[in-house]
């Protein structure tokens, strides 16, 4: 592409449709999280919404994911900047910070699995709220996200 829409439009300039694409597919944001009010920082979990698929790590209910889950929180260009924990390499931050998408993003590979083939998801990498006990949600906090997971959370 010579002018692929991400370069050419501002955030509130796109569709839904492509404002929807800029999602990899990786599924940190689906991973639970916590916010430290001491030190300012997200706190992520490797346990994941019931609701992500294992293998393409995408919503199965994301048509009704507000109803269903309600702590789900929709990225939009309005609070994309707003949400310090999407890592560098969320798709929506890339292109609100004005970088350009990786090559393992869908949009520039055409290839929904060169995110999981770069080792950018967190395919195989979590465990589904579904399978773990309330009380041992502590167990599964991240010390250090970006080395477990490839990411810089910054």
């Amino acid at each position: 592409m010579d002018n692929p829409f991400w370069k050419s439009k501002s955030l509130h300039q796109m569709t839904e449709r492509e404002w929807e694409s800029l999602c990899s597919r990786c599924g940190i944001c689906c991973l639970h999280r916590f916010y430290n009010f001491k030190t300012g920082k997200t706190l992520f979990t490797s346990i994941a919404c019931r609701f992500l698929d294992p293998e393409g790590c995408f919503c199965t209910v994301y048509e009704s994911r507000f109803q269903r889950e309600p702590d789900c929180e929709k990225i939009t260009p309005y609070n994309v900047m707003k949400l310090k924990w999407l890592p560098k390499i969320c798709g929506y931050r890339c292109v609100a910070e004005g970088r350009d998408l990786q090559w393992w993003h869908p949009l520039v590979s055409g290839d929904f699995n060169t995110v999981h083939r770069a080792g950018i998801s967190i395919r195989n990498n979590f465990i589904s709220e579904q399978d773990i006990r309330p009380a041992d949600v502590m167990k599964y906090l991240l010390k250090r996200p970006s080395m477990i997971l490839f990411y810089d959370f910054s």
